[in-house]
């Protein structure tokens, strides 16, 4: 799996991701996938990149975008309210 992430990564012209940003996203799409529907996650994941492209063409480094935009989503799941208790 890594070597393909980061083969598509090379493709479309991008940095690999580090273990940590595979990490966080994998989390988040799992809650997504549980807490909201499945079939949603490549949505949100679609949208992530988007709001992170967009933050970073504002001058945010990827890894504050990355988190900015996943701090988002986590605060629209469902539950969000108990997680931050």
């Amino acid at each position: 799996m890594d070597a393909w992430i980061d083969q598509l990564a090379e493709a479309l012209g991008e940095d690999t991701l580090s273990e940590r940003e595979t990490a966080q996203l994998l989390t988040v799409a799992r809650d997504v996938a549980h807490r909201v529907e499945r079939r949603i996650t490549p949505l949100t994941t679609f949208l992530l990149g988007s709001a992170v492209g967009r933050s970073m063409a504002g001058g945010a480094t990827r890894q504050r975008a990355l988190e900015a935009a996943m701090d988002t989503v986590r605060s629209l799941l469902p539950g969000a309210e108990a997680d931050r208790a």
